[in-house]
């Protein structure tokens, strides 16, 4: 069973940046596509970003060009470096695994845009 723990959430202003990490444990983590999800209060759980194990990315239209997904095989991390972030920006950020018909998620990490 893959373990997902985020981390690298926090406070910053609009403008700002963060890098979120998410660090799986299990050995299928080269195998599985990763993906970072966020979820504002009051609304539904929205994909961000998806890589697969060939180091494809995807994007979501609204956030192409200011957000950028990335793997470490060797350190089985997934990253998200976030740029020129907005308030709107502001949510629970979830990291996600899927490996066939396994999928896993993480417990989320805060990211709060003031402006």
């Amino acid at each position: 069973q893959v373990q997902l723990v985020e981390s690298g959430g926090g406070l910053v202003q609009a403008g700002g940046s963060l890098r979120l990490s998410c660090a799986a444990s299990g050995s299928a983590f080269s195998l599985s596509t990763m993906a970072w999800f966020r979820q504002a209060p009051g609304k539904q759980r929205e994909l961000v970003a998806t890589i697969t194990t060939g180091g494809n990315t995807y994007y979501v239209d609204s956030l192409k060009g200011r957000f950028t997904i990335s793997r470490d095989n060797s350190k089985n991390t997934v990253y998200l470096q976030m740029n020129a972030l907005k308030p709107e920006d502001t949510a629970v950020y979830y990291c996600n695994s899927a490996y066939g018909p396994k999928s896993a998620w993480g417990q989320g990490t805060q990211v709060t845009v003031s402006s």
